[in-house]
């Protein structure tokens, strides 16, 4: 999830924690794509990706799929280990403990975890607390223009491909960013505050007009006309050997003829950093993972698109990185359940701090968490040896 300007949405949680890229695999390759060079994976639905065309994918302006904010307490599906199933990104379970307000003012039910999407990895990765904070805690967080403008885009790309191929142009693109604009409005009321004392709508006429600039710079890296998604705003789910649910929103799956997978996300902000780009793949790798598990086929391609800059970082996976990803997410998992049990959920310093909404609450700034929501696992007492001699 890069670090940009304007502050730290979901696209930016993968640079904050780098991960060591596996010695015998070549490094991800950050490149510009000229229009027109989609690859392989360019067809439309087939064996690989088998879902009905609509299953998963999220509504317009889903603002879940784009903005780190506290997620509401879903109850398991009721399918077995593996399915893939359509329902909001939730991390808590159905065990409420406490009452907490929610993002909204509303009362939410604590709960202890019951899954892992990428972007709660990458908050745990980044800050323990940060984590406790929104998946327990559920404290409410202010909508930013960054994390806001990334879903409006992402829902305009997702909807042009509702269009004929021959009709998905630039213009026809940046025609859709009003109305989105104004979807996402009526599905989050709360974003009207992101534009508070704009009495003349300048700054709301300067943040639309990135968002087309955004748009229209796709173009430049993708021919969508060319491309048939097998998926959009995907939401997948699969269970692991561990009993560990891994949960996601993949924003496009192209199939090939062949059947062969690529899965591909767009990011607003500009790609990271050689020395960061391992850690940027994180959440691709956490979806080919997924994919994996449900489908028995490791995606011969994981891409992402950064609209920011015009760059697109693409790797091609195999199963021995599948393999490790799994193993530091069961790993990750563990240290979350021991946090939840213990209440020890420490802070962890970064230049991210800038930027998070809950320095009033966090001990670095001189502030105090909440009352922990959840009960506390008891503390064995130390075992008792036999005394010796004085």
């Amino acid at each position: 999830m890069e670090t940009s300007t304007e502050g730290p949405a979901e696209d930016h949680a993968g640079e904050a924690v780098p991960a060591r890229a596996p010695a015998p695999r070549p490094a991800p390759v950050v490149e510009p794509a000229p229009a027109g060079s989609a690859d392989a994976a360019a067809a439309g639905p087939a064996d690989a990706m088998s879902a009905p065309a609509d299953a998963g994918r999220a509504a317009a302006g889903d603002a879940t799929t784009r903005a780190p904010e506290p997620e509401a307490p879903v109850a398991p599906p009721a399918a077995g280990p593996g399915a893939t199933v359509r329902t909001p990104s939730g991390e808590a379970g159905p065990t409420a403990r406490a009452d907490v307000p929610g993002a909204g003012g509303e009362v939410r039910a604590a709960a202890p975890p019951s899954s892992l999407s990428p972007s709660r990895a990458g908050d745990f990765m980044q800050c323990p607390l940060l984590y406790r904070f929104r998946v327990i805690d559920r404290l409410p967080e202010k909508p930013s223009e960054a994390a806001t403008r990334g879903t409006l885009v992402h829902a305009v790309l997702e909807r042009l491909f509702d269009a004929p191929a021959a009709e998905r142009t630039a213009p026809r693109a940046k025609a859709l960013v009003p109305g989105q604009w104004d979807r996402l409005r009526e599905s989050r009321p709360e974003l009207v505050e992101l534009f508070d004392g704009d009495a003349d709508g300048e700054r709301l006429a300067r943040w639309l007009a990135e968002a087309e600039r955004l748009v229209e710079r796709w173009f430049t890296l993708e021919d969508p006309t060319r491309l048939e998604p097998a998926e959009r705003e995907l939401f997948v789910e699969a269970e692991l050997d561990s009993g560990l649910r891994l949960r996601g929103i993949i924003d496009r799956v192209d199939v090939a003829p062949t059947g062969e997978v690529r899965i591909v996300d767009y990011k607003t902000g500009k790609a990271p950093r050689p020395e960061y780009a391992e850690g940027a793949l994180f959440q691709m790798k956490f979806y080919a993972l997924v994919v994996w598990r449900l489908k028995r086929v490791v995606p011969r391609r994981l891409q992402l698109v950064y609209l920011g800059s015009g760059d697109v970082l693409t790797y091609d996976p195999v199963p021995a990185d599948l393999e490790r990803t799994e193993r530091k997410l069961l790993a990750l998992w563990e240290a979350i359940r021991l946090a939840t049990e213990t209440g020890d959920w420490r802070p962890r310093p970064t230049k991210l701090c800038g930027w998070c909404d809950h320095r009033a609450h966090c001990p670095e700034f001189g502030g105090t968490p909440p009352p922990y929501p959840l009960p506390l696992a008891p503390v064995a007492p130390p075992a008792q040896g036999r005394m010796g001699p004085d």
